[in-house]
């Protein structure tokens, strides 16, 4: 029977000295520490799976201690004892490693950005880069377990983001889906999250004002600090109805002033189709006065970095410093306009294509596909004509649709 070999000793290892040939100390179950000829003490365990003689490296000495040295080697003696190769399972491991939660969610951004309209790539890169890289980011995604995330979540609901943190749920499911698909993870550990979520008050979402207070709102914006750039993007959302994103992200390209006409392509829409905008005389103006101050610039809104547009809380920003926060938000103007066009008669489609709304009807949105922009044209002229009547003081009532 073959002598067991006596435990290494700390001693022993500080004093071995290198020799004209590599040799090795044992220190027992298959684990050395092999001496090199130029003094290098590298820590080994020798093994055998399915009859084949194999070998593990634990890493130099002293950067890893006896006692570290031998946890690894307890380690890889329980994986041999649950059937499995420690050699394969660190492949594995190291695999699972490579890939950290803002590399595979960039990769992702990257990979749904071209599909996706500039404000919706924005939006979700500044949840990804507030919200989760400094979390999560540096971790290796394979390691990010489902508790974590909820904790991440709740961290958002406490400061009263509840709207971001739904946004965050969705984002989180998205990435894992792909890196699922990309064999990065073996489960999605963010599916559903929205069972534990904070539950939101029932709020009014887009809240707007009587018409009848617009003309004290704009007297207000006017007397601001906000910046004419600013004050312009409001009159020009009241004026056109589009959603306050399709207007921030606008570049000059789109509009032809001549014509009178914006013209938004598919990939920038939330209905993922294009959408021709009339612009009334007041727009036409508005936009001439941008010019000259933005008309160097590719953007129409650009913001302080001319190459992103301006703030998407910018113009809510505005409103609340004129005294409407919770009374009016850019969106809201949208609703504004649709309750005065619905109020006095004018075509229910007209006023839906103007807002750039999908029909309910599934079928009858397939085939209907008419942009109605005269009609549209001669609705949104009389809309801005009505305006400046009720901002001189007129009473805006009596102005209905021309039969």
């Amino acid at each position: 029977m073959p002598r067991k070999a006596a435990p290494l000793t700390d001693s022993a290892i500080k004093t071995a000295k290198p020799k004209t040939a590599p040799y090795k100390l044992s220190d027992g179950e298959g684990m050395y520490l092999e001496i090199t000829t130029n003094g290098s003490k590298l820590w080994r365990m020798k093994y055998r799976f399915d009859g084949k003689e194999k070998r593990l490296s634990f890493g130099a000495y002293p950067a890893v201690s006896l006692a570290q040295a031998r946890q690894q080697r307890k380690e890889a003696r329980q994986l041999l004892a649950d059937g499995q190769d420690p050699g394969e399972h660190r492949k594995v491991a190291k695999r699972e490693q490579r890939h950290t939660f803002e590399e595979l969610a960039r990769e992702w951004h990257r990979y749904n950005a071209k599909r996706w309209a500039p404000a919706t790539a924005d939006k979700a890169m500044s949840y990804l880069e507030n919200d989760l890289f400094p979390i999560i980011g540096r971790k290796p995604v394979a390691t990010i377990t489902r508790p974590e995330l909820v904790e991440l979540v709740r961290r958002i609901e406490k400061r009263g983001a509840l709207n971001a943190a739904k946004k965050v749920r969705q984002w989180l499911s998205q990435v894992f889906r792909y890196a699922l698909a990309k064999g990065a993870v073996e489960a999605n550990p963010a599916t559903d999250l929205n069972v534990l979520a904070e539950h939101a008050p029932r709020v009014e979402h887009h809240p707007h004002i009587p018409l009848a207070e617009l003309p004290e709102l704009l007297k207000r914006l006017d007397a601001t600090r906000a910046s004419v750039m600013t004050r312009h993007a409001v009159r020009l959302l009241l004026l056109t109805g589009v959603r306050p994103g399709e207007l921030r992200n606008a570049p000059w390209a789109e509009f032809d002033i001549e014509a009178a006409v914006w013209t938004i392509p598919a990939e920038r829409m939330k209905a993922r189709r294009p959408h021709i905008v009339p612009l009334p005389r007041q727009a036409v103006a508005i936009l001439r006065q941008l010019q000259e101050i933005t008309g160097s610039h590719a953007l129409v809104f650009p913001g302080r970095n001319s190459a992103r547009p301006m703030s998407e809380n910018t113009v809510n920003k505005a409103l609340a410093g004129a005294g409407y926060e919770g009374r009016q938000t850019g969106h809201g103007f949208r609703h504004l306009l649709s309750t005065e066009l619905n109020g006095r008669g004018f075509n229910r489609d007209w006023i839906e294509r103007q807002l750039a709304h999908g029909d309910k009807d599934e079928i009858r949105d397939t085939y209907n596909h008419a942009t109605y922009l005269e009609q549209r044209r001669g609705m949104m002229q009389t809309w801005a004509d009505s305006l400046d009547a009720l901002c001189a003081g007129a009473n805006v009532v009596a102005i209905k649709r021309k039969a």
